[in-house]
């Protein structure tokens, strides 16, 4: 590794002391729990952008937190970084996603907007520092202090906050029992995870809109970024059939952007010259980017996807009816409490605020599936189906 990684024996402590694993590097042993996670396990019915029963073929949170994963590892090897604290930031990022991937997130932030919002970053720190509640000795994961704050800030410092912008509530509370330095950029670790979110959100959605048929292969082969892979696959492969063609291309598409970014990555590390991870922290701008021309040929792929997949009528039409039940659902919770499970009941909310922060956990953490069966045994309709 790279004088300015992250090494495990300089990590930060655990809020909690413990004994470290004989077998395992802290950040290692970091990874594992994340993996072993309810939260972690319940991604494997949370969409990214369709819904859970419209087919087995679509990437969930989990097989994109894995792909993001392997991503993040690809890079941060090349770059000299950790890859086991890069592995961890990355297995976690999407822990506090709701239900209906962004869509439910816009729900939930709109129904918490009384009660200090609601944010999937902060919600991640909520689950790993609290709501997991498996281990004698305390609450959460324990995780390291490295792991947590690549998880709060991977994507910037969170601070100086701009003119009328406020910390989430869970972020905020937490901060302030355990500081989390959020003026500073996260380590470098951290920063791969980040990109590998773009990278691999970037290339599946594109395979997910051709396997729903929103678009064309014709239509996403004229983008810039995207031209040069099919030219190829084509000069190569001239008879190659359309399923195998497809995925050539596309393959080279994800290549290309893994390239680039450890490419230009390299030389902003050579130029800063950082001999710690801190001077990493401290550097005041990002050491892992695309480059500009990446970067501008991404914009116009996700203008693209924004248009033709993310606003395409068939998915506008889901997202309404599954923003709908969440709308219901979390009144329904927050006139009758009784309603939550008994262990979600153990302790008692002092007010509306706190009342508010129960549900929300609850009913963010609840799976496409069994936020569409809750909705339906306490409202007697099936959302999806049903003529409204």
């Amino acid at each position: 590794m790279a004088i300015y990684s992250c090494d495990p024996e300089g990590a930060r402590p655990r809020r909690v002391a413990e004994e470290e694993s004989t077998f395992r590097s802290c950040f290692q042993r970091d990874r594992d729990r994340i993996i072993h996670s309810s939260a972690f396990r319940r991604l494997k019915h949370k969409t990214q952008v369709f819904v859970e029963h419209e087919g087995d073929f679509y990437r969930t949170r989990l097989t994109h937190s894995i792909e993001v994963a392997q991503v993040a590892r690809t890079m941060a090897g090349a770059l000299g970084l950790n890859t086991d604290l890069t592995e961890a930031v990355a297995l976690a990022h999407d822990l506090g996603h709701t239900p209906f991937g962004h869509t439910g997130e816009d729900a939930m932030h709109a129904l918490m907007a009384p009660y200090g919002g609601f944010d999937h970053n902060a919600q991640t720190l909520r689950i790993v520092t609290r709501l997991e509640c498996h281990y004698a000795e305390f609450d959460g994961l324990n995780l390291t202090w490295d792991t947590l704050e690549g998880i709060a800030k991977h994507n910037g410092p969170l601070l100086p906050l701009k003119a009328g912008e406020t910390l989430p509530l869970a972020l905020a509370e937490y901060n302030a029992e355990h500081d989390l330095e959020l003026d500073t950029h996260a380590s470098g670790e951290a920063q791969v995870a980040a990109i590998a979110d773009d990278v691999a959100y970037n290339n599946h959605d594109l395979q997910d809109g051709l396997r729903a048929g929103l678009f064309t292969e014709e239509e996403i082969a004229e983008l810039p970024l995207i031209k040069p892979a099919y030219a190829e696959v084509d000069r190569l492969y001239p008879q190659l059939d359309a399923y195998r063609r497809r995925h050539e291309a596309l393959r080279r598409v994800f290549g290309y952007m893994v390239s680039d970014v450890i490419d230009t990555s390299r030389a902003r590390l050579q130029a800063a010259n950082p001999e710690s991870c801190d001077d990493i922290r401290r550097l005041g701008r990002p050491v892992v980017a695309f480059s500009d021309e990446m970067f501008q040929e991404l914009k116009q792929v996700r203008h693209f996807l924004f248009t033709r997949m993310y606003r395409a009528p068939s998915v506008v039409v889901i997202r309404e009816k599954v923003t709908q039940a969440l709308m219901e659902l979390f009144p329904i919770y927050m006139d009758n409490p009784l309603l939550l499970p008994a262990r979600w009941r153990a302790t008692d909310p002092t007010g509306e605020t706190e009342l508010a922060r129960m549900v929300a956990d609850y009913v963010a953490g609840m799976t496409d599936r069994f936020a569409l069966l809750q909705h339906a045994k306490l409202t007697g309709t099936d959302i999806l189906h049903d003529a409204r």
